[in-house]
């Protein structure tokens, strides 16, 4: 059985961080170039500028609430599309709404190779329990399967009994969905007396896998790993069967920022994942923010694939909240950093004492310089407009989960 599914996944690293950095200029230009939206908030960057880490990372990122508001105002996809609507394969629109679309190239949304990872092949039969309406999921992971050569059942959300008919009317051995429908199916079929032991792996999105769960459907029979994507991103990592991190897809480069600053944190901190498309002509996303956690982990993955890994999913980088009847945010939190350099990291911890809200700014520092605190106090009046206590902590004292704001309230 062949081990990779091309020869980029076992490129040497260096090789293909100098490819992508040789593509970057040139996707900035042409993102530049081709859509209103980039065009505009690149207006002032020479795209020949752009030819590393450090220089992207000077270019401003665009946020899930950016994409909200540029298509709200410029319908359907708030210009960051070159190609046009109707040249598109399939367009989407998600709860928000939110458009996405899918061009014409092949396995566009780069999955079979997270499928080739999870052990399918070239006539595998797989049963697709993602939705096939309104959003992308469904047809992304049959797009997928189609490109490395596999039958699909198109079995969309629930309808568990016949779900369990199909998997063994038709010998099927692999599965895509959710972990948790998976365990679903796999209890129906019990529940039915219905053999489905012909289903021996599954991929698996979308939501949590605790190893408890994992342990629990590997038990049962079938091999069980996950990727990890967004509706406009397509699959930006997957694990192998080595399951040690997620390998991220080529013709990507992934940043883990600070939330709230787009600056690249340090190999094993916990920041959010953004994104900039270096393959995708059709939706050129420059600097694209999830909206997720995650870190960078060292090394390389013991299956032999080269590319950088993440740790997968580690929650959601978006920690806006009300306190006394105002909006923090990330962003609020940075620029008060900003203010003050003897700062290494800072988060706002929000809690309550006899029903009112209470805000503590927790400041990592050297020692405990003289007047730094109300200093700080200040910025944070001066910034959010809601008065703080500051409590300067030492340097890694902060747990590292890629909050800079903690909220800690609870309604009961």
């Amino acid at each position: 059985m062949t081990e990779f599914f091309d020869t980029y996944e076992i490129q040497p690293p260096e090789v293909r961080e100098a490819a992508l950095l040789a593509e970057l200029p040139r996707q900035v230009a042409h993102a530049k170039e081709k859509t209103p939206y980039f065009g505009k908030i690149l207006a002032d960057v020479n795209p020949a500028d752009i030819n590393s880490r450090a220089a992207l990372a000077q270019l401003p990122v665009t946020y899930k609430s950016d994409l909200i508001e540029a298509q709200a105002a410029n319908r359907p996809f708030g210009g960051m599309n070159a190609l046009a609507p109707g040249d598109m394969l399939h367009l989407f629109l998600s709860p928000g709404p939110i458009a996405e679309p899918e061009g014409r190239g092949h396995d566009w949304w780069r999955g079979a190779r997270s499928l080739f990872a999870a052990g399918f092949r070239k006539g595998d039969t797989l049963i697709n329990t993602f939705s096939y309406h309104f959003t992308p999921a469904g047809l992304l992971t049959d797009n997928a399967a189609r490109a490395l050569g596999c039958a699909v059942f198109p079995g969309g959300v629930g309808q568990t009994e016949r779900q369990v008919e199909a998997i063994n009317w038709y010998g099927i051995n692999g599965f895509m969905g959710t972990p948790d429908f998976l365990k679903i199916v796999m209890d129906k079929a019990d529940e039915l007396g219905t053999d489905i032991s012909c289903m021996t792996k599954a991929l698996v999105g979308a939501g949590a896998l605790p190893p408890s769960l994992r342990k629990e459907i590997i038990g049962r029979g079938v091999s069980c790993v996950q990727n990890y994507g967004t509706a406009d991103l397509g699959i930006v990592a997957y694990e192998s069967q080595a399951m040690e991190g997620m390998i991220l897809s080529e013709g990507l480069i992934v940043e883990i920022v600070r939330p709230g600053t787009g600056e690249p944190v340090a190999e094993g901190e916990v920041g959010e994942v953004v994104v900039t498309q270096i393959w995708n002509k059709d939706y050129p996303l420059i600097r694209f923010a999830t909206g997720d956690l995650s870190a960078m982990l060292p090394g390389l993955s013991p299956c032999g694939r080269t590319a950088p890994r993440i740790k997968g999913w580690m929650g959601r980088a978006d920690q806006s909240t009300k306190v006394r009847g105002m909006f923090v945010r990330p962003n609020q939190v940075a620029n008060v950093v900003k203010r003050h350099p003897e700062v290494v990291r800072a988060r706002i911890v929000i809690g309550s004492q006899d029903r009112r809200d209470t805000m503590v700014l927790k400041a990592e520092v050297e020692g405990q310089p003289a007047g730094l605190a109300d200093a700080i106090a200040k910025s944070v009046d001066a910034e959010i407009r809601i008065r703080a206590d500051v409590e300067l902590v030492p340097v890694g004292s902060l747990p590292n989960d890629g909050k800079v704001i903690e909220d800690t309230r609870t309604y009961e």
